[in-house]
């Protein structure tokens, strides 16, 4: 039966061996958010914007899109500025925005199970297993096509799901992020697409004393993968800026490994076009062709 609302607001929450009085709050007050689905994980209560297409209407199953924020953002925002709405309405796909911790002040992922690299000890990977868990339950979700996505700390969260949760997560994409030194034991070959402007000033391309090099985090996963490590490399002029396209293919399952460089591109998630496509449609495009298995 179709489902008559773009937004499911009913409060869905999950009381794991606490109860009500033993929930804390996210300290809410450090982003504001409409429309949003609760869980408690860990005895804290934790939020996402979820989005059903009009287009599900329950007959089979559809993937399952996660597109994570940067760091300080909230949920709705980052969807407003990173909308792939239409994009679930005519790919018919399940569209999630989770929200970060607010536990040190402002709101965050942490891609690492724990240690310095993270920001709090907010237990995040968990949480996402827990929110899939949840969403699952309530709509019909192919779970071979998991994606995570995420814009500048929320890709640091993407590299960490498929490091850490690989088991659910069939590929990722990473929006001028970076992959941290904390690494896991990921479980199958992982198509991995990173698109990265070459004057970031907050992830700098050639990396610094905090972050990684785009091209090292690129060799982590052609190596993984065991792609080739000769790109067939394409070039475009037309959104405005150049934008240079990677394709490491050939890998394990079929999987490549790809990345989109853009030429003087900012810390953003990029509106500027390649070959008329924009981020939004550059990343399901890329993600949308591979399940748990590799190349479908």
């Amino acid at each position: 039966m179709k489902k008559p609302l773009l937004f499911y607001t009913v409060l869905l929450t999950i009381y794991s061996s606490c109860n009500k009085n033993d929930v804390n709050k996210n300290l809410e007050s450090c982003y504001s958010n409409v429309n949003t689905q609760s869980i408690v994980h860990n005895g804290t209560s934790r939020d996402y914007v979820l989005y059903i297409p009009d287009s599900y209407d329950g007959t089979s199953t559809v993937p399952l899109l996660l597109n994570f924020h940067g760091f300080g953002d909230s949920a709705t925002n980052y969807m407003n500025n990173a909308d792939m709405r239409t994009m679930a309405e005519s790919e018919t796909f399940i569209l999630v925005y989770p929200q970060g911790s607010c536990s040190n002040g402002s709101s965050h992922w942490n891609p690492c199970p724990t240690g310095g690299d993270n920001k709090s000890t907010a237990d995040d990977l968990g949480f996402v297993e827990a929110m899939i868990n949840e969403i699952s339950s309530q709509f019909d979700v192919d779970l071979e096509r998991i994606y995570a996505v995420g814009y500048s700390n929320g890709g640091m969260i993407a590299y960490g799901l498929a490091n850490y949760k690989s088991d659910l997560i069939a590929a990722i994409a990473s929006v001028s992020g970076a992959m941290l030194d904390c690494k896991g034991p990921t479980s199958h070959p992982m198509p991995i697409v990173h698109l990265h402007g070459t004057s970031d000033f907050v992830i700098p391309y050639e990396g610094d004393n905090y972050y990684r090099a785009a091209q090292s985090t690129l060799e982590y996963w052609i190596d993984f993968n065991n792609t080739s490590t000769n790109p067939t490399i394409s070039i475009d002029n037309s959104g405005g800026i150049p934008i240079e396209h990677y394709v490491y293919g050939q890998g394990d399952a079929s999987v490549s490994v790809e990345h989109y460089k853009y030429i003087g591109g900012d810390h953003v998630w990029f509106s500027t076009t390649y070959k008329g496509q924009n981020a939004a449609e550059l990343v399901w495009n890329f993600v949308s062709q591979y399940d748990i298995n590799g190349l479908r």
